[in-house]
């Protein structure tokens, strides 16, 4: 959906849902057809990847009052639109034609030479400042179902997987690359906030940084080693800017752990806590110096 403008794209029918929907009628294809089209389920469908995120984006904009509101507008002006166009002859439609190229040239005169806020925005501009601000607050809608969705695959995903001994994240960080200039400000359209809503379906990030010297280059710690394994099979990020994952130091293939009795003690196990807690707030720093340490290589 990234080379593509949602208004566009017919949502409702992306859901296989009415314009009336409701609410939960929306969330309930949602979750069906996502399931149906994600990578894990359909790994020889490269668009699989694409169709999963234009879901995403159908549920974030059609459960938000505001967003949705916006979004109809300007499919029902285009439905219009088509309508009154069939209903001309060539000759007319030719006129039309230039009349609308006409107006569009003197809206963009006006807009050059009018301060903006005096400017009435067109309701795809509208449409646009509402994703804007969807892709800056978040949905917590999509964020719950991508949640529950993230549970069910995690559950299958850990039934086809050999059991393995506790995972150090901290040991086992991955490496993110993707294509970027050194002058392209938007680093290739990846932000840390971007990244982040990309990796966390999966499971809790501990830590991310993005290189400040290197565009293109991120690294992340997630906490678990079934979030690592499907970040690397299963993410791919934009499809105009695909992401690559890669281990900075992968987990050898262990023998199946034997879970039996111990001796830990209350108090062993608070110090344990402790010492976690005191660890997390080296994470950050720790990947910063490996970013460092690899740039120097390089």
């Amino acid at each position: 959906m990234d080379n593509k403008k949602i208004s566009d794209i017919n949502l409702y029918d992306l859901l296989g849902v009415s314009i009336e929907a409701e609410q939960t009628e929306i969330r309930k294809a949602y979750r069906k057809r996502a399931l149906e089209c994600h990578p894990d389920k359909n790994p020889d469908n490269p668009k699989a990847a694409e169709r999963f995120h234009e879901l995403s984006k159908a549920l974030e904009i059609l459960t938000d009052a505001t967003a949705r509101t916006a979004y109809d507008k300007v499919v029902k002006a285009k439905k219009a639109a088509e309508l009154r166009t069939k209903q001309l002859d060539s000759k007319r439609q030719k006129l039309k034609d230039e009349l609308e190229q006409r107006e569009r040239a003197a809206l963009h005169k006006l807009q050059a030479s009018t301060p903006y806020s005096t400017v009435r925005k067109s309701d795809e501009e509208l449409l646009q400042d509402q994703i804007e601000r969807l892709r800056r607050e978040g949905s917590k809608l999509l964020e719950e179902e991508q949640r529950t969705m993230r549970e069910q695959l995690q559950r299958s995903f850990a039934d086809r997987q050999p059991k393995t001994a506790t995972f150090d994240s901290a040991q086992h960080r991955i490496k993110i690359r993707w294509k970027a200039d050194k002058k392209d400000e938007s680093n290739g359209g990846y932000t840390r906030d971007i990244l982040t809503q990309y990796l966390k379906k999966y499971g809790e990030i501990v830590a991310l940084v993005i290189n400040g010297k290197k565009p293109g280059r991120a690294m992340v710690e997630l906490k678990t080693r079934e979030a690592c394994d499907m970040v690397l099979a299963y993410e791919h990020g934009s499809p105009t800017n695909p992401l690559e994952f890669e281990w900075v130091t992968a987990p050898k293939q262990e023998q199946q752990a034997t879970i039996g009795t111990t001796n830990v003690s209350t108090r062993d196990y608070e110090d344990l806590v402790m010492r976690k807690l005191r660890q997390a707030e080296e994470r950050k720093r720790l990947i910063e110096q490996m970013m460092k340490d690899e740039n120097d290589d390089e």
